[in-house]
């Protein structure tokens, strides 16, 4: 199992000097996520100071971007990075699409097969000269001019993820993707009579085995020099698992252990705007059964120990700093020995 961080930095000038800084510290990739910035930008930064970390969307949101963008920023950024690039996708919600991004919902799972099937036709056709001939419910790829076609490249063509929560998405993942990114809202109970369950359903439909994707997602983890640190840790972690467990699209993993009902309050809570409140519905079991506690010392172990079998790769929620480098370096020195 590997390690690996998350990019969030606000500047891209701040993105390259983070980025080689993971990688001094021995972090296996870099993702980044699109939330207040694009996703793409600080790779293209990132890629520019580091030689081996691996660089990784997780995810960007599929929908507001067409197929052949897509492809074509990915193909880019797998140059730039001389191999290294991984293309994570995700629907988001039905609110965030409509409200937010400005475009239809409609079917999402369903679509988001559509797009990686035309991705990978794409791929084919300027890697191997394939005739572009996808006619989809949602997409259509019939039409690579030379003027448009950047042609073959010297490196496999990027590995691409997709993250989900539910069956749907997981047996996408097996059947025609490289990775799947784990929702950070999740338990052990739900990873095995959910999500590994259903891949391994995807994998039977492909003719591939569970070593033909990667599994990874980012742990919520409580930690801190001491208790004291640690009591004071649980707060925001509570109110972004409150954040998460009001989304109705997510209330499997509540339902799994007999929470169902906390997904109908905190959704009322959010509809009011309490959001103070939510984080009250969570509580101490919940986060023993959604996060990893532990002292900066007993972390690294912690986390192995509960994800051993389970995953490829893992980061941490609380995002890597600059700020205190030697306590990382630690920490991922403890979980690579």
């Amino acid at each position: 199992m590997k390690l690996d961080t998350g990019l969030l930095t606000p500047s891209l000038r701040e993105a390259a000097e983070h980025a080689q800084l993971a990688e001094t510290m021995g972090f296996d990739a870099l993702w980044t996520a699109e939330t207040s910035h694009d996703p793409f930008f600080p790779l293209v930064m990132a890629a520019e100071r580091t030689e081996h970390i691996k660089l990784g969307t997780a995810i960007a949101v599929a929908f507001p971007r067409s197929p052949m963008i897509l492809a074509q920023i990915a193909w880019d950024l797998q140059v730039h990075s001389r191999g290294r690039f991984i293309l994570g996708l995700g629907t988001q919600v039905k609110g965030h699409n409509e409200r937010r991004l400005g475009v239809k919902w409609e079917h999402p799972g369903p679509k988001l097969r559509e797009m990686i099937q035309v991705i990978h036709a794409i791929w084919d056709c300027w890697q191997h000269g394939t005739r572009p001939s996808f006619h989809g419910k949602f997409y259509n790829f019939s039409l690579m001019t030379p003027f448009f076609n950047p042609g073959p490249i010297e490196f496999p063509r990027p590995a691409l993820y997709i993250a989900g929560v539910n069956e749907y998405m997981c047996r996408l993942a097996g059947e025609l993707c490289d990775g799947f990114h784990i929702h950070p809202f999740h338990s052990i109970k739900y990873l095995d009579h959910v999500t590994l369950p259903n891949i391994e359903k995807g994998l039977q439909i492909s003719g591939r085995t569970r070593k033909d994707v990667g599994l990874a997602t980012t742990a919520f983890v409580i930690t801190g020099e001491n208790r004291d640190q640690i009591e004071a840790a649980k707060g925001p972690v509570r109110q972004q698992l409150a954040f998460y467990a009001s989304t109705r699209t997510y209330s499997g993993v509540l339902e799994a252990h007999g929470w169902g009902d906390t997904c109908q309050r905190l959704h009322e809570k959010t509809a009011k705007g309490d959001w103070g409140g939510m984080a009250e519905e969570i509580t101490d079991e919940m986060l023993e059964v959604y996060a990893v506690t532990g002292t900066y010392d007993e972390i690294a172990d912690k986390v192995k120990q509960k994800y051993t079998g389970y995953l490829d790769r893992v980061a941490f929620y609380l995002p890597f700093t600059a700020g205190d480098p030697q306590r990382w370096r630690r920490i991922v020195q403890a979980f690579n020995g």
